[in-house]
């Protein structure tokens, strides 16, 4: 059984965990934009201050469900 040092984070690890944070970055911020440019000002709300929401929302807007 090969044993892992544990230390600092590798390459790989900071390129994964970099690119997951725009990805979600990303998503957060086109929900905010939509909703500025269309006028949903509830739903920007809403998306500005529960994270999650503007996360899943601007997904959605990625992919055309609403």
């Amino acid at each position: 059984m090969i044993r892992r040092k544990t230390g600092p984070m590798d390459l790989t690890t900071i390129i994964v965990l970099t690119a997951g944070w725009l990805f979600i970055y990303s998503a957060w911020l086109t929900s905010i934009v939509f909703c500025s440019a269309n006028g949903m000002r509830p739903l920007m709300i809403a998306s500005a201050a529960f994270f999650p929401i503007g996360v899943v929302h601007g997904i959605g807007v990625w992919l055309g469900s609403w």
